[in-house]
């Protein structure tokens, strides 16, 4: 199974991983987010999605369930043969990038990957 790349600025980063995690905070509500992506032979996955809270746009569906930190949920999304980020600069933050695990140095910021601040839109996708 080939891994998963960034595309964006006529860069192309190999990630050599074939599952990650985007993380955000969200711009209004600053409330951490983040979800889980695999690759696999039909597209990319996504696996579970994870909320730290409520708020603008952010209610969790119906089947979420909450324990105590993150109202978790698996959405029923088809394989998506690419996820297209945009990095606006209005955030908080830069998109967070975690390969195994969502802590520490398992997760740098998409500037680490991609530093041009004109790389906008980044597309996620299984590596050619």
């Amino acid at each position: 199974m080939a891994g998963l790349c960034l595309l964006a600025a006529g860069a192309t980063v190999h990630l050599a991983t074939v599952a990650l995690t985007l993380a955000w905070t969200h711009s209004i509500e600053k409330i951490r987010w983040e979800e889980d992506y695999r690759a696999t032979p039909a597209g990319i996955v996504l696996v579970e999605d994870r909320v730290q809270g409520t708020g603008a746009g952010m209610e969790p569906p119906a089947g979420a369930t909450f324990d105590g930190q993150w109202w978790r949920y698996n959405p029923r999304v088809a394989p998506l043969p690419q996820i297209v980020l945009r990095r606006s600069g209005m955030t908080v933050s830069d998109w967070q990038v975690c390969i195994g695990g969502t802590t520490g140095a398992a997760c740098k910021a998409m500037g680490e990957y991609l530093p041009d601040p004109k790389a906008d839109p980044v597309t996620l996708t299984i590596c050619p």
